[in-house]
């Protein structure tokens, strides 16, 4: 599951670390519609989880649902390794409905592979995670360093640089589904269809149903992005279906059951806040990092883009698995913090981490160019707020929810990140517009002003997260 998910990732972060500068400078769109974009394009593919878990749980199982998951990303990939600016929204279509299919699936199963109660689950996850960002390492510098021509422009034409940067998701994606499919026998009965217990012939109706469905939503997503006032109505309608849809399943279960269910909601809502700060990291920060950042990095001669796409991976590549062992270490000797206080710890690394984003005006020169050094440590603080948060999040889905919900939980765990992500395009979007017709000096004053506010509401919302643990526990019953 770890080179799987990691090659899988290479493909996705390659992929969103382009979108924002391919748009403004290939697609010839402004940076506010460039940044809204984004958020389209990142709400759809993790809304689109919450459809791909409901499915794998009726219909087809966790391992079917991510190999044709994988399949339809490498589809998309293709289509826009052939012409990146013609078929842009076709091979996006492509990539958000695979993505779905594959990314809470393969999620669900790394849970499934520990037993109920298993203390070793936050560890596991966290290492699982060290994969996630191993992938997001290699793709989010590669892909957008050879789109830009700062990466082989001796060996690559100019004219085919966007071609073999996004044909490059698409390898790496085949890697993926190859390792998948070659190590499932060591998975035993995890993921296998939920409905053996009714005929084939019935059984293979409801896939082949489910593909094709599948399929004829590409064109729906397609419109939707490309157009974001359709994404707005999407987005006012997802989120509170899904929500009426868990509490009918509700009726089905006891009140404890009911109460962990409660707690689940509780923190996807939080994780929508971190991840509408964290993932500037494609909107706002990927034109601040163009625009404002040297190209040496500790004496090095980087892209900044590179770097702000892949030097949180490198911190979580590094961290991941001492975080994970010392959160063994502190369960053995029963000071481990329960996972609210960890949620809010995430938030305070993240107000850091924006603090610093802020500080990096102090360092800047006349022309608003300022040190890559510092920007970097900013995303050294934000990435132990990622990892007090983002793996033990999904752990927390695996606990909280009842056995044959837990795909669809952890679907609505990344539709919550959906929503992250929308707000993440608004945000951005602002911010852009506040910068707009502004000198590059100017600029930088501007969007460094609007990360030393997410600083501030990140500090709020974590002081906030510890204070009310105690209630939220109570509804957790026992899970830790």
């Amino acid at each position: 599951m770890f080179f799987s998910e990691m090659w899988e990732r290479f493909s996705f972060y390659g992929m969103r670390g382009m979108l924002v500068f391919f748009m403004i400078h290939q697609l010839d769109m402004t940076k506010v519609v460039a940044n809204l974009q984004y958020g389209a394009t990142q709400a759809f593919v993790y809304a689109f989880t919450f459809v791909g878990g409901m499915l794998a749980d009726k219909i087809l199982g966790y391992r079917r649902s991510l190999f044709w998951g994988g399949l339809l990303m490498i589809v998309g990939s293709i289509i826009l390794a052939i012409d990146p600016k013609e078929f842009f929204f076709l091979g996006i279509g492509f990539n958000i409905v695979g993505t779905g299919f594959f990314k809470p699936n393969i999620s669900t199963i790394v849970g499934r592979l520990y037993k109920e109660g298993d203390f070793r689950t936050d560890a596991g996850f966290s290492l699982f995670y060290a994969g996630v960002n191993l992938g997001a390492l290699l793709g989010g510098y590669l892909c957008i360093a050879i789109g830009q021509r700062d990466l082989f422009k001796d060996y690559i034409g100019a004219q085919y640089a966007w071609n073999v940067a996004f044909g490059l998701a698409a390898i790496v994606m085949v890697v993926s589904l190859l390792t998948f499919t070659n190590t499932q026998k060591s998975l035993a009965t995890i993921g296998i269809s939920p409905l053996l217990h009714i005929e084939k012939s019935k059984r293979r109706l409801y896939e082949w149903l489910t593909y094709a469905g599948s399929l004829a939503l590409i064109p729906v997503i397609m419109i939707m992005v490309s157009k974001t006032k359709y994404t707005d109505i999407f987005m006012y309608i997802i989120g509170p279906c899904s929500l009426l849809y868990i509490f009918y399943e509700m009726k089905n279960y006891s009140a404890a059951e009911n109460k962990k269910l409660t707690a689940a909601i509780l923190f996807m809502l939080l994780s929508i806040i971190f991840w509408a700060f964290f993932e500037q990291s494609g909107g706002s920060l990927s034109i601040f990092a163009d625009n404002n950042l040297q190209h040496s990095l500790f004496g090095m001669n980087l892209s900044p883009n590179g770097i702000n796409n892949s030097a949180n991976s490198v911190f979580v590549i590094i961290f991941a698995t001492p975080l994970g062992l010392l959160w063994i270490w502190l369960n053995r000797r029963k000071i481990e913090p329960n996972t609210i206080v960890k949620f809010g710890l995430g938030f305070l690394f993240l107000a850091g981490g924006f603090y610093i984003f802020y500080l990096t005006r102090l360092f800047a020169n006349a022309q608003g160019v300022t040190s890559l050094n510092v920007f970097t440590l900013g995303w050294l603080v934000i990435t132990f707020g990622e990892l007090c948060l983002s793996p033990i999040g999904m752990s927390i889905m695996t606990k909280l929810s009842p056995y044959k919900l837990q795909a669809m939980i952890m679907g609505m765990w990344f539709l919550a990140s959906a929503y992250g992500q929308y707000f993440a395009g608004l945000l951005g979007a602002n911010i852009a517009e506040a910068s707009e017709n502004a000198t590059n000096s100017q600029a930088l004053e501007v969007y460094t002003k609007g990360y030393g506010q997410l600083a501030l509401y990140s500090l709020v919302a974590g002081a906030l997260v510890i204070a009310g643990s105690p209630f939220i526990k109570k509804l957790m019953g026992g899970v830790k």
